[in-house]
């Protein structure tokens, strides 16, 4: 008999130990992030097809691959199945004739980050969660103070003063507890650590929870559902704590397992800022870790992550799929995101951007090759981000003709 979801338990991918998914789990006891399993194989028997015509259009059309046991607890606001969008005119100024973007600009939030809190969410209330504590640079915070106030679950949040304004405004609307904090993420996540261990609440924050990841695989799913179950050659990623990228390398073995596409997977890209680049220099080196970098600065904010805690995750979707990491300057990243916008109508955020110079780049140096399908992640929209579009524009007086 068919289930809503065929989630089964956690597992570390470090010690390999189990857990339970029916209670609160945070880190293994390895202080490794969890992922969720399923029993693929039941799934297989009973869906051995993706026959998902007449579901709803979000990512809850795959409930089967989603943790989340009981639709009653499902917290929504329509996010996902995102556009896959043809751009005919930037691939023709980077020689890359089918290239695509997923674009998580128009998804509830304004950010794909809304795809963790729905899932996340959703899976903290079936777990009986009252409140919880997470640092942001901004999107993910934005995304889980709204989802919070949805699903009734009181949110504190704390993000760098440097986060964009409109997400801190997104927070402060939904009723969340906000703080702002004079320094980076990092800073922000010590901060929330100490909260969680005094208050002993729920820690929301990047892979501390196990589910997040898995509203964000569906990215992945999305993706070999909108190229008719087929599997492009590229997919690149802007890389801050990463799981995104994480997510999208484990739906696509998800599906793999299950017989909905066939390999080979995409050559997976973690794209970051040369400002704040420790992916790009672990893998570089290749090393199975990264190390914290200092004095980290982009204007790729939600980049901005000097060391992330699934970093050894990162690289392994990275290693595995014959990826690499690509450093991407302030300049390039803000001119492509110009450009995005000038040739397609395409207004991306600027870590969007910073994956649309890399795949430049990587056409140039020959690394992509003549036919191969690319696809570009679009994180967020870029209205989100004023500040990095100059605007000069001549002010006019009443009554004034405009100029030929």
């Amino acid at each position: 008999m068919s289930r809503y979801s065929y989630f089964s338990h956690l597992q570390c991918p470090k010690c390999s130990r189990t857990f339970s998914g029916e209670v609160v789990q945070q880190l293994c006891d390895c202080g490794s992030p969890l992922l969720a399993r399923y029993d693929l194989e039941g799934l297989r028997q009973s869906l051995p097809r993706p026959e998902l015509n007449g579901r709803e259009a979000s990512l809850w059309r795959y409930h089967e691959l989603l943790p989340v046991e009981h639709p009653e607890n499902k917290v929504t606001l329509g996010e996902g199945l995102t556009p896959l969008l043809p751009l005919p005119k930037l691939g023709a100024a980077y020689d890359i004739p089918r290239l695509y973007m997923k674009d998580e600009g128009i998804i509830p939030t304004g950010s794909f980050k809304a795809r963790g809190a729905a899932v996340g969410l959703s899976k903290a209330k079936e777990l009986g969660v009252r409140q919880f504590a997470m640092p942001t640079n901004g999107n993910a915070g934005a995304a889980w103070s709204l989802y919070a106030a949805r699903a009734g679950i009181r949110a504190s949040v704390v993000m760098p003063v440097d986060a964009p304004l409109i997400t801190r405004g997104e927070c402060a609307a939904s009723g969340a507890d906000l703080y702002l904090v004079n320094g980076l993420i990092s800073d922000a996540g010590r901060m929330v650590a100490g909260k969680v261990a005094s208050e002993g609440i729920y820690d929301a924050s990047t892979l501390k929870e196990p589910y997040r990841i898995e509203g964000k695989k569906t990215m992945g799913i999305e993706i070999a559902e909108q190229f008719g179950w087929s599997l492009p050659e590229v997919i690149l990623y802007p890389t801050g704590g990463g799981v995104g990228l994480i997510g999208i390398y484990k739906a696509l073995g998800e599906l793999l397992e299950l017989g909905w596409v066939e390999g080979p997977l995409p050559r997976l890209v973690a794209v970051q800022a040369a400002g704040c680049a420790p992916i790009v220099k672990a893998w570089q080196e290749g090393a199975a870790h990264s190390e914290f970098w200092t004095n980290s600065s982009t204007a790729a904010f939600g980049i901005n992550v000097p060391k992330a805690l699934g970093d050894f995750l990162v690289l392994e979707a990275v290693y595995a799929t014959g990826g690499c990491a690509v450093a991407v300057e302030d300049e390039a990243l803000l001119e492509e995101q110009r450009l995005a916008a000038s040739l397609e109508g395409a207004f991306v955020c600027p870590e969007g951007a910073a994956a649309f110079a890399a795949a430049r780049q990587l056409r140039e140096s020959g690394w992509i090759e003549d036919g191969e399908r690319v696809v570009v992640l679009n994180t967020g929209m870029g209205i989100k981000y004023p500040e990095t579009v100059p605007v000069d524009a001549p002010v006019l007086q009443p009554g004034d003709a405009l100029p030929s």
